[in-house]
């Protein structure tokens, strides 16, 4: 009876694991393949992983009950009468700043959210101050000191990392193991291997650093007065506004809901297939915008390192609302 019981007990835990890893398989992407007519799939991920490691990947938290969400609707920066261009890429417009299509790699946490607003955050500054400012700001103390946020690498919200630069403001901070800026980056990246293996497989969870109040890569920053700021904070409400915004002043924050044929994402505009899987909410850097085959997107900056989708880049439908990118996208604007 015993033997009967660990037998039925090892094949459910075999089919728990099949069933955590399916949207991984080679099988899937040739399905995805066989039915996207917009985009195309590939294997970013090898197929050993579970769900739970993908899901850890994810990390943008909406806020809930919220009764101050700043909705920002126009500014005396836009022109009104100008026409929207039918194609935009940031890193064109502000070729100088070096940030805009830099693809970072947020490792085995969930802090997607406090990659995607520095990121941002860093790319207005350069544009603001016409190249002055060129470097990253650090993820590393927003993620860990901003409990306002959220949870750390279990996720947060960016608006709330938007409010964070305005009334506390956040340092400089590079890549992981780096020098870099005044606090750089410390958690070890994910990395695939020549034989397909992925170094965050079978490891924990990152775990939540202490906040350090000190410059511990380039030391000869000044932590006290390093500290930069925004003078709002706020939602972008519709297309035009996204697209105004990003003209005027840089990328913005774009969050959105990850199912799980979107990890697989490969090439061309992602929509989702019919009948793919909710996994959580993912935050990205919106760059700009274009059309491709006929068919609109929004060009987005992932924080998975540049093995995965198309160098660490991806497209998404624009104009359809697609898994909610168009929903309440973040921005604020740098006080200099």
């Amino acid at each position: 009876m015993a033997k009967f019981i660990i037998l039925i007990s090892v094949v459910l835990l075999s089919v728990y694991l099949t069933e955590q890893a399916h949207f991984l398989s080679k099988s899937y992407v040739d399905a995805i393949n066989k039915v996207a007519k917009t985009w195309k799939a590939k294997q970013n991920f090898p197929e050993y992983m579970t769900k739970e490691e993908i899901v850890r990947l994810l990390g943008s938290k909406r806020l809930i009950g919220d009764h101050e969400s700043p909705i920002k609707e126009n500014d005396s920066e836009y022109m009104e009468d100008s026409e929207i261009p039918k194609f935009f890429d940031a890193r064109i417009e502000w070729s100088r700043c070096k940030t805009i299509g830099q693809v970072r790699n947020q490792g085995n946490c969930g802090s997607c959210w406090a990659h995607s607003t520095t990121g941002a955050f860093a790319d207005r500054l350069c544009i603001a101050t016409n190249g002055d400012f060129n470097e990253l700001i650090s993820a590393e103390e927003l993620t860990f000191c901003c409990h306002k946020c959220g949870l750390g690498c279990h996720g947060g919200n960016p608006l709330r990392a938007w409010q964070y630069f305005k009334s506390h403001g956040v340092v400089t901070g590079g890549n992981y193991n780096t020098t870099d800026g005044c606090q750089p980056y410390r958690v070890p990246p994910c990395v695939v291997d020549e034989e397909g293996h992925n170094s965050c497989s079978g490891k924990p969870s990152e775990r939540n650093h202490r906040c350090r109040k000190s410059c511990y890569g380039d030391k000869t920053c000044d932590y006290k007065s390093g500290h930069y700021k925004t003078k709002d904070a706020y939602y972008v409400e519709d297309i035009d506004t996204m697209q105004k915004d990003t003209m005027v002043y840089g990328p913005i924050e774009a969050s959105f809901d990850v199912y799980d044929d979107f990890v697989n994402y490969g090439s061309g505009v992602y929509q989702k297939s019919e009948n793919a899987t909710k996994l959580g909410g993912h935050s990205v850097k919106m760059i700009g915008w274009g059309e491709e085959n006929g068919t609109p997107y929004w060009l987005m900056v992932n924080s998975w390192g540049e093995q995965w989708g198309a160098n660490g880049l991806f497209k998404i439908r624009r104009g359809t609302n697609e898994c909610g990118i168009e929903s309440l996208p973040s921005a604020g604007v740098p006080l200099v």
